[in-house]
This record gives C-alpha cells, structure tokens and sequence, in this order.
C-alpha cells in the first residue's frame, strides 16, 4: 500500500490516545471477554460440528472450504474458545466458505481463523443476535466478518488482516452494529463497509489497507484511532438511490501519511454530516474535500497536506444543503493548497481559526459568517477572504 511523504506521529499518536474511555458498545453482548467458564468437549471437536456448550479447541482445524462451515454455534450464551489455535481453510478459495456461523448470543475468542470467504459468519434467519467476537486473527479470506442478519458485533483486541472487506454486511439483507475496540485492521482491500450499519470505533489501527472505510448508509464514529499509510482513508457517495451516509465522525484521531482521503473516481466525500473534534490531520497526499449539509470542525490541526479543508454544498435530490456549521479552532499549518477552502454559496460561522504559511489562500470563506478570533499570515495567495483575519 502507498505511503506519503513520511512524517512521525508517534508523538502526536501518544498525545491523542493517552486517557481513552474504556466503553461498553451500545446493545452489543454485556459479558465478560475473559469470563472463566466451564468447557467441555473440545479434544473431540471436528469439522463440520455444531456447538452447543461451552468449547475450548485443544487442536488446530484444517476444514474443506466446500462444506457448509467449519464449525457452528447454536447454543444461547456460548463461548467458543479456541484456545490459541488455528481454524482453516484447506482446498480452493470459496468466497461462499464459512469459517465458524453465529446462529445466537454468543462469544469467540482466543485464536486464528484463516482463508475462509466468510471467517466469522452470522447467517440469514438467526433473528437479533448480539455477537462478542475478542483477540481473534481474522485472516487472508474475503471477509474477516459478514453479517446476514440483525447483528451487533462487539470486536475487541482482533487483527483483521489480508481480506477483501474486514466487516460487512449483506447488502440490503442485513443491519445492526459493529462497536470496535483495540483492534487492528491491515492489509485489506476495504477495512470497514457501513450499509444500514452504523460503526463506531475506539482505540483502532488502519494501516496498509486499500481504503480504510466505505459509508454508504448508516454512521461511522472513530475515536481516539490512527489512519495512516493507506491508499485512501475513505468512499463516502452521494447515491442517487436511497442509501445515505448520515455521518462521518472522527474525534482525537490522527490520520496521516495517507495517499489520498478519497478515491480519484470519487474524489469528494458526500455524507450529511462531517464531524472532526480534536484531530490531527498531517501528510497526506490530498486534501479533505467533503460536500455536506452539516459541519462540526473543532480543535483540529491540518498540518503539510497537498491541500488542507475544503467544504462545499451537498448537491442532489436526496437531502441536499445548504452548508451551515461550526468551524472553530482549526489550525491550518504548511498545507501546499488552501489551508480552509468554503465554496459559495456555504455559510458556515469561522471562530477562532489560524492559517499559517498555506501554499493557498489561509482562510478563503466568501459567504460564511465571521464569528471573529480568525488568525492569518505569511499564506501565499492570501491570508483571509471574505472575514476578517488578524495576522496575530
């Protein structure tokens, strides 16, 4: 995957993550991760088994990709311990193939699944199941996990790494949550595809991966995560049918060293809502561009991106803007374009923002509302369009 001019964030990662809340998912399974229970019957597991009871694997599985699953969970409450091992798939690649299928509240844990279409997989019919899903290693398979059903997905401590998707769902067949926490996703062509899901995650990695996220329907929340060295950080379409982004949210995040925010097909993110609190944006190989109805900037700093922020009216049949918002305490630092870019006829309120040393204008607004404080200088096209900008 494509990397940008290199910087180090490992300060700025340190500063952001420090203090992360530790929150339980909304609606997602309220037990224990590390719960002792009492196993039984995991020597004498094989493939093609149905699970009823509390299981701890004492052996790897090497499963055939043709069956119907490697192994299933029916019983209500079970955790399936796998016990450091390793379930895999032997034979052809099938993107059909079932690792371990999820029919009731129930937990995995502690081990590897490998090659499968569909690593961790909730089918069609299981009703509204809440899954827990904790120090996997979902691997080198079309999907990490795929839901067919109404699902929330609780994911803490995995690795989700060399699939075509990390987390989907069925498309127009299946919703629900996916809460991620402390887990990390590289080497994927797409590590996250929210449709009627929403997704929010804590304490996260994206690195290597093709695109970080797809809002397509639903919301996707990012706190206190990293973003960095990946081909793009996101796809977020206008879709003239009826699927909608309603927000994209990133709070105390850093993302960095990314070669694009968007793919040059889509080059411009079209959600409801853009959300940024707090975060660090620095080296990446574009600049944000987003069109929305609604925008929430505050405390973030665009450090030496090929451009900085640049926000425009949602146009469209399907809820389009007018742009209005806050723009407040942004920092706009060494961007080779615009530092703040707002296309008329957008008038969101700027409070408080500095622009130093863009390639651009500093702050280029015609139509917004000067809410004061705004701070610009040594910004090559111009320091401040359209409000009034003190250069100290």
């Amino acid at each position: 995957m494509k990397q940008t001019r290199g910087f180090a964030v490992a300060l700025a990662v340190t500063t952001l993550l420090t203090g992360a809340p530790d929150v339980q998912a909304r609606g997602t399974v309220p037990f224990d991760a590390e719960a002792p229970v009492a196993f039984s019957g995991g020597a004498a597991v094989r493939c093609g088994d149905t699970i009823t009871v509390h299981t701890r694997l004492t052996h790897d599985l090497n499963c055939p990709s043709s069956a119907p699953f490697a192994l299933q969970v029916v019983g209500e409450g079970v955790v399936l311990d796998l016990g450091g091992h390793t379930v895999r798939r032997t034979g052809p690649a099938n993107t059909d193939s079932q690792g371990i299928a999820l029919r009731t509240h129930s937990m995995v844990r502690n081990g590897t699944i490998q090659g499968f279409g569909r690593a961790i997989m909730v089918p069609s019919g299981s009703g509204v199941v809440n899954v827990r899903l904790h120090k996997l290693a979902l691997l080198g398979g079309y999907a990490g996990v795929f839901n067919e059903a109404t699902t929330n997905f609780l994911i803490t401590e995995c690795r989700v790494s060399g699939n075509s998707v990390g987390m989907r769902g069925e498309l127009d067949a299946s919703s629900g949550n996916f809460d991620v926490r402390s887990s990390v996703f590289t080497h994927n062509e797409l590590a996250m595809l929210a449709d009627f899901h929403n997704i929010d995650v804590l304490s996260s990695t994206f690195t290597s991966n093709g695109s970080a996220f797809n809002c397509w329907e639903g919301l996707i929340r990012i706190r206190s995560s990293t973003i960095a060295g990946n081909d793009t950080v996101g796809s977020i379409r206008n879709d003239p049918g009826f699927r909608i982004c309603d927000e994209i949210r990133f709070e105390n995040t850093v993302i960095a060293n990314n070669a694009a925010f968007a793919p040059a097909t889509e080059p411009v993110w079209e959600p409801l809502k853009l959300s940024m609190l707090g975060s660090l944006v620095s080296n990446n190989g574009t600049g944000l561009a987003a069109a929305v109805v609604t925008v929430y900037i505050d405390g973030n700093t665009f450090h030496d991106n090929a451009s900085g922020l640049t926000l425009s009216d949602r146009e469209g049949t399907t809820v389009p803007g007018p742009l209005t918002g806050i723009i407040r305490g942004n920092r706009f630092l060494n961007n080779d374009g615009d530092g703040l870019r707002v296309n008329p006829p957008g008038t969101p309120t700027l409070i408080n923002n500095l622009a130093l040393g863009n390639a651009g204008f500093g702050l280029y607004a015609p139509t917004a509302f000067d809410g004061g404080g705004n701070v610009a200088r040594n910004n090559a096209a111009g320091d401040c369009v359209g409000i009034s900008c003190s250069p100290f």
